[in-house]
This record gives structure tokens, C-alpha cells and sequence, in this order.
């Protein structure tokens, strides 16, 4: 694709949107518009902002455009033999780069390397006054105060629009294997974390109501290692099963229930409530497939030490994401009300009232 900087047009929409206070609904592919509430105002669309503007593979280091196809990243990467460690959802043809990093969704191999704000080393935004503002860089470094660059993370648009992103980027393991066996839930999960605090090459671990599944990534020689300790069948389209999974292909999914994502401590036992269970994550992200009331599922994740995400499916327009303890969710409004003062950007899409 070719590039294009579409940065200035971006930041004069925004200014004239706030002299008027006309609210703005960001609309990068439209992969992930189910996720989150039904958000106000007119569409700003940024995917034509477009292109890899840097990558130095010998610094494991690149920098896009946020409009950047998310195929197109990861095709670059791969020529190298590279990877977005944190192993994005693309939920669609017209994924991007901003749109992944805006709704802060990770796939199977996130317990292991690390969730999407971990590989943020700076972006490039517009704030909701028409700024365009820069925050952190290229490097790794310690901060003082807020790390505005990786808050930018799963805030779906409510801070700013992004603009360009720069990434931490990994070396693709040389070799991979994925195993199997038949299991309980208790026993996958106690297998789960067992295998955790063991030197194991492990890289996903999930549970599809019958079978237990884990891949390990690494060199031949310790997968080989660790294959001996954990024992199962090897499972031979394992590519396409992580796939399934990460961009909720899966079996499982094809339901007409709510989706709800339960994020809990990997050693939180079976969540007793009506419904279908899939685990990922090593125990710490559970799929829950029920039309209990919203307030079950999410006293359910609260007691297990965790909260609980209305991901597909429900309505929209009601509470989608765990109501946020008093302190946190006075901070963060402080937050958008800095980044964001008239609050035009992505309106309604994270919490009702703002």
C-alpha cells in the first residue's frame, strides 16, 4: 500500500470538531467496531493515513502509520523473520495498525511475551484540542509520571487519535509444537499453572471444554525438553487451531449467546454459573458463552479477583466494560478530561458518560 500522511487533515478536523463541540466517532477499518459501547458523533475516518514510515530490524524496532493495514505490518515482519509478539486479533481484512493498539486485544501468546502496552515505545497523536503531540520514542526507557504512549492502549480512541505508533517488535522461534490430551476443567487448570512455574517453553495454553491444548516455542532441542515433561498427542494444524482461537473462529463462538470475557488470577478454580467455558491464556482469560444477567457474570469475575467484558453480542448501548472502583475511575476521567477537554473524541464508547 502506498504511504500517505493524512496528519495535518486529521488535526484540522479535530480542532474545528472542538471549537464546535461536535463529538467524533474514530473509524480506522472497522474490524473491531463491535467491540466496546455504541460510541456518538460524526465518522473521522484515519485508515487512509497509511504507510511503515521505519524499521530497523537489527533494533527490533518499527514505526507506522496508524491507518497501516495490520496484514501489511506483519508481512514486513515476517520477511525478516519477525513478529508482533503479542499475536493480535485481526477480526477482519481491514484491521490496522492503530485500531489494534486502540482496543489493546492480545492472542494466545500474550501471558508469555507480554500485552500489546508492553510493546509500545511511542506514539504520535492528535489530543482533542487538534494537537498533535508526541509521546515516548524508539527505546525501552524508564518514565517519569504517566506513560501517556502506552495509556493509549486499549483506550479505544477516548484520549486521542492515533497517528503513528512505534513498536518493540521479536524474533519468530525458530521451532514450534502443540500438544494436546483429554481433560476436565479442574484439570486443565491445575495442569496449567503447574506447568507455569516450571522451566518450560511454553508459549499458549487453552482449554476447549474436552481437551487440553499448549504450544511451546522455542529451539528444537527444548521443545523437544519440554514435550517429554508435559507428554500429549501432537496436534498437527496447529497452526490454523491458535488462529481459531485468537481470531474466534473457533467452534465455540458460533453462538447466539453474549460473549463474555472474564480476565481472573490463572489459579482462580472453576467459575461456577450457567453457561460454556473456553480458557486461554493459562487459565487467566475465560470465555463465558450464557444469557445470565450481566450483574452475575460480573459479581462472578469480581469475587474470582477479576473483572468481566460484554464482548459480542448484548447491547451495545448498556454497560459494556466492569464499572471501574471510585478512585481509579475518578483518575482516569482526570485523564480525559487533560487529553480530551470537550470530550469529543470516541463519545460513550469505554463508559456512558464519557
Amino acid at each position: 500500500m502506498n504511504a500517505t500522511d493524512r496528519s495535518g487533515e486529521i488535526a484540522a478536523r479535530v480542532r474545528t470538531a472542538a471549537e464546535q463541540a461536535t463529538p467524533l466517532r474514530i473509524v480506522g477499518g472497522a474490524s473491531k467496531d463491535f467491540y466496546g459501547r455504541r460510541s456518538e458523533g460524526e465518522p473521522l475516518n484515519v485508515a487512509g493515513h497509511c504507510g511503515v514510515l521505519d524499521y530497523e530490524p537489527s533494533e527490533l524496532v518499527m514505526t507506522a502509520r496508524a491507518g497501516t493495514p495490520l496484514q501489511e505490518i506483519q508481512d514486513t515482519l515476517a520477511e525478516r523473520g519477525q513478529m508482533l509478539a503479542f499475536e493480535p486479533p485481526h477480526f477482519g481484512a481491514g484491521a490496522t495498525l492503530g485500531g489494534t493498539v486502540a482496543c489493546g486485544l492480545s492472542g494466545p501468546r500474550r501471558p508469555y511475551t507480554g500485552a500489546v502496552r508492553d510493546f509500545v515505545l511511542g506514539v504520535k497523536i492528535v489530543n482533542g484540542r487538534g494537537e498533535a503531540l508526541t509521546f515516548g520514542g524508539q527505546v525501552m526507557k524508564n518514565v517519569a509520571g504517566y506513560d501517556l504512549s502506552r495509556l493509549m492502549a486499549g483506550a479505544l480512541g477516548t484520549l486521542g487519535v492515533l497517528l503513528d505508533v512505534s513498536l518493540k517488535v521479536l524474533p519468530i522461534p525458530p521451532a514450534e509444537m502443540t500438544v494436546w490430551r483429554e481433560a476436565t476443567l479442574d484439570q486443565a487448570l491445575d495442569s496449567f499453572n503447574a506447568w507455569a512455574g516450571q522451566p518450560l517453553p511454553l508459549s499458549a495454553a487453552a482449554f476447549d471444554g474436552a481437551r487440553l491444548y499448549v504450544r511451546l516455542s522455542g529451539t528444537e532441542q527444548g521443545i523437544r525438553q519440554g514435550h517429554r515433561r508435559i507428554g500429549g498427542d501432537t496436534l498437527s494444524d496447529a497452526e490454523a487451531f491458535w488462529a481459531s482461537i485468537r481470531e474466534q473462529n473457533h467452534g465455540f463462538f458460533d453462538d447466539a449467546c453474549p460473549l463474555w470475557r472474564l480476565s481472573v488470577p490463572p489459579t482462580a478454580p472453576a467459575l461456577d454459573i450457567d453457561g460454556r467455558w473456553f480458557v486461554d491464556w493459562g487459565g487467566a482469560l475465560r470465555w463465558l458463552l450464557t444469557d445470565a444477567p450481566a450483574s452475575e457474570v460480573r459479581s462472578l469475575a469480581a469475587r474470582a479477583g477479576g473483572h468481566a467484558t460484554l464482548f459480542r453480542r448484548g447491547d451495545p448501548a448498556g454497560s459494556v466494560f466492569h464499572e471501574l472502583p471510585p478512585a481509579l475511575a475518578a483518575l482516569q476521567q482526570r485523564i480525559k478530561a487533560a487529553m480530551d477537554p470537550a470530550g469529543i473524541l470516541n463519545r460513550g464508547r469505554l463508559y456512558p458518560d464519557w
